[in-house]
């Protein structure tokens, strides 16, 4: 059986995070993988979320199972959190706790793909590289839209159709839509009656939690239906524990009726039902004053640590006479950045400075350590060069 097997497409992710991990230079950057790390570059686990391990610590009594849809506290949470306290869509929305972001989006593509099998489903181009495997692994059809000048493109998505949009910091360009630009597509998605599905992953990395939120819930209000994923990988730390949530929104309570159970059952084939610890530990931040207090301030401090990260290197490039590529870079929000770059530009990058990021050009700009990017927008500003890239300086630092 096994011989038959044909040979699988690589990730191209985890093959350029092998490539660093055997890359010997001590010089090297790792700004391929999606993950914020400190100004010593680590990966820290934050204090709010210590603290709740502590006390889940000290109180757990059991590990019994959950049941498919997860911690029920924890999705009236992410529902809180997400739509607003007091936020009229929370009243027609429902949720399940999912095996991270991930799972949030195959959870709702199976759900897409039960109701409707001949559904559309729009995603931007660029897009995160794994919003077309997620789809077309639940049989759904993908077309794409331009961004971020999506709007002439999606005005032939059709009634019913899905529009996958991604909340803020838009992953890889990180380009988002101004307020206008957003008013607009609920506009559109009203008129001509196609169903916005947001990927929420980045919120409180890029303008701070609420402003982040604001184009979801803006829609959540004015749209009937609606999708959201939701991840706690970034803005709670928690990549590790695979934590997230899938949320629907209907145009009534009654018109949820079945869609828990559904989501429960794509659940039940999948994964069973979702790990609870990350969980747990969301749940503990959000209900108690304090941590949520500490865990806002942290995830302002990261914040300000990529928007700083970003600012510097838009004037270190800018000193090296790449004012105009520095300029696009300037209006990026995110963990994120697209760079000017082809893919044969970032395999030099890659091949003579160590500075690894994907070939569409994307880098992890929370993955740089502060006095690291002089070093960066010097092999940037080589490579953009318009000298023989072999008679290029070698940057210093």
């Amino acid at each position: 059986m096994l011989e038959l097997l044909p040979a699988p497409p690589a990730d191209p992710l985890w093959d350029l995070a092998a490539e660093f991990a055997a890359d010997p230079r001590p010089e090297r950057l790792d700004l391929v993988l999606g993950v914020y790390r400190d100004a010593t570059g680590a990966t820290p686990v934050m204090a709010a979320v210590r603290e709740a391990e502590i006390r889940l610590a000290e109180r757990s009594a059991s590990k019994e199972y959950r049941g498919p849809s997860g911690n029920t506290a924890f999705n009236r949470a992410m529902l809180s959190l997400v739509l607003g306290a007091d936020g009229p869509a929370a009243d027609r929305a429902t949720a399940v706790q999912t095996v991270a972001g991930t799972g949030a989006l195959r959870l709702l593509a199976d759900l897409i793909r039960r109701t409707r099998p001949a559904t559309t489903v729009w995603i931007s181009d660029p897009a995160y590289v794994n919003h077309r495997p997620i789809l077309e692994a639940a049989g759904l059809t993908v077309r794409t839209y331009t961004w971020p000048d999506m709007t002439a493109d999606l005005r032939a998505a059709r009634r019913d159709d899905v529009v996958l949009l991604q909340g803020c910091c838009h992953n890889p360009t990180g380009v988002d839509p101004s307020a206008d630009e957003w008013e607009a597509l609920a506009e559109l998605a009203v008129r001509n009656g196609w169903v916005p599905f947001v990927d929420l992953a980045y919120h409180g990395l890029g303008d701070g939690l609420e402003p982040d939120l604001w184009a979801t819930r803006m829609l959540a209000e004015r749209v009937p239906e609606m999708l959201i994923a939701v991840s706690c990988s970034k803005n709670f730390g928690l990549y590790s524990d695979r934590t997230g949530c899938a949320v629907v929104i209907g145009s009534s309570r009654t018109a949820l009726r079945h869609v828990e159970t559904a989501l429960q059952n794509a659940a039940r084939t999948l994964y069973s039902m979702p790990p609870e610890h990350g969980a747990a530990v969301v749940t503990t931040v959000l209900e108690d004053a304090g941590l949520r207090a500490a865990w806002r301030t942290e995830l302002d401090g990261m914040r300000a640590r990529i928007t700083a990260n970003r600012a510097d290197l838009v004037a270190h490039l800018g000193a090296l006479g790449r004012g105009t590529q520095a300029e696009s870079l300037a209006r990026q929000k995110g963990m994120f950045s697209t760079l000017p770059l082809t893919p044969d530009d970032m395999r030099r990058l890659r091949r003579r400075f160590g500075i690894y990021g994907t070939a569409s050009g994307r880098i992890n700009i929370a993955g740089v350590p502060a006095h690291r990017i002089p070093y960066l927008a010097q092999g940037i500003a080589a490579t953009l060069s318009t000298l023989d890239p072999a008679r290029a300086a070698r940057p210093t630092g």
